[in-house]
């Protein structure tokens, strides 16, 4: 198996457990303190890794940046959850994400892309954002879903050459989790005030969980940055919502339509050829 393959295998359980943090978030009553707790638990549960890891040396710069987009991606999340259900705000703000980071990862820091890859990409970008047709949008749901995508390609553009910068993966993993836990949690947790402490008291469980899963989901993506390109792996990323949209099938018993299912057979060909082009 090729170092390309092995990174797109990274994603996709990436993508799997990024839907679950998802669905965990969307399900707190506050919002904003629900992602506090999982960021909050993040930072705790790799702290005593700090200890054993190299300093980010050359990746600082990257780590501010990182950090600074992530706060707004954060908001706009949020903000996009509480404007609307899941299933209309995930595949758009997730949708628009893989085709902004490709162009400009490509434009910007010239990585490669050939004709295949650039189709997989067009095929889940266009997959994800198909499982949203017929579903009623605000504008202002629609406004916080696109900057929420539009951070989001930031964010993957900005890690990926910061986790290449690092002295090794994890150590930039772990500085990663330290500064957006340590800084993002405790600030949303000031914003809330004592509304904070009323939900850590009674979601604490499942925002230790998500934490948890945060912390595998977005380590295996960043690793993976580390060994393959950009636009192939940020649109891998998006089949989280093949998981979303199992979870909302066979769980939550939603009822597929014909829009969703072509949404997924797009996604799944897309993937297919992201991973066969590997």
């Amino acid at each position: 198996m090729s170092t390309v393959q092995i990174a797109s295998l990274m994603m996709l359980a990436s993508g799997a457990l990024h839907a679950m943090v998802n669905a965990i978030l969307k399900s707190g009553q506050d919002k904003m303190s629900s992602r506090a707790l999982i960021d909050g638990f993040s930072a705790l549960l790799v702290l005593p890794a700090a200890f054993f890891v190299p300093l980010p040396h050359g990746a600082w710069g990257w780590l501010v940046g990182s950090w600074a987009t992530h706060l707004v991606y954060l908001v706009c999340l949020i903000k996009a959850f509480e404007a609307t259900d899941m299933s209309v705000a995930y595949p758009i703000l997730r949708g628009v994400a893989p085709a902004l980071a490709s162009t400009v990862a490509v434009l910007v820091f010239h990585e490669p892309i050939s004709l295949t890859v650039a189709a997989g990409v067009a095929l889940v970008s266009g997959g994800v954002l198909t499982v949203a047709l017929g579903r009623h949008v605000s504008r202002a749901s629609l406004g916080w879903a696109l900057a929420t995508g539009v951070t989001i390609a930031l964010y993957t553009v900005i890690d990926a050459q910061g986790v290449r910068a690092a002295p090794t993966a994890w150590s930039y993993i772990v500085w990663t989790y330290l500064m957006l836990g340590g800084g993002i949690s405790v600030l949303f947790a000031l914003w809330r005030g004592p509304r904070f402490l009323l939900s850590a008291r009674a979601e604490w469980k499942p925002g230790l969980a998500a934490g948890a899963m945060s912390v595998l989901t977005y380590s295996l993506a960043l690793y993976a940055y580390r060994l393959a390109d950009v636009p192939r792996l940020a649109a891998l990323r998006e089949t989280s919502i093949l998981f979303a949209t199992a979870i909302a099938v066979f769980i939550l018993k939603e009822k597929l339509t014909l829009g969703r299912f072509l949404g997924i057979g797009g996604i799944a060909a897309g993937a297919a050829v992201l991973l066969v082009s590997g």
